[in-house]
C-alpha cells in the first residue's frame, strides 16, 4: 500500500506501534525494512526524515488484515 504526505512522524509511528503483524517499508531498491523492530525503525526514519521535511510517499507492506484497516483509517482521518 502507499502511504502519502506523512507530516506528523509522530502520529505516524504511533500508528505503526499499534499494529499486530509486521509492517515493512519498502526502499526504492526494493529492500523490506521491518517497521516493527525499534532499531530498524529509527534507523529507517532518521534516514528518511534527515531533511526535515514529510514523505511525499512511501510503500509499506502490512502482514495482518487489521493492520492495513488501520494505516487505511490513518491516511483517511490525518486530512
Amino acid at each position: 500500500m502507499k502511504i502519502y504526505n506523512i507530516d506528523d512522524v509522530e502520529q505516524f509511528l504511533d500508528t505503526i506501534k499499534k499494529c499486530k503483524g509486521t509492517v515493512e517499508l519498502v526502499s526504492s531498491q526494493g529492500d523490506r525494512l521491518n517497521l516493527k523492530s525499534e532499531l530498524t525503525k529509527y534507523l529507517a526514519i532518521s534516514k528518511l526524515f534527515n531533511d526535515n521535511t514529510f514523505i511525499n510517499e512511501m510503500e509499506l507492506v502490512a502482514s495482518d488484515h487489521e493492520d492495513v484497516q488501520m494505516l487505511m483509517k490513518y491516511m483517511t482521518d490525518k486530512g
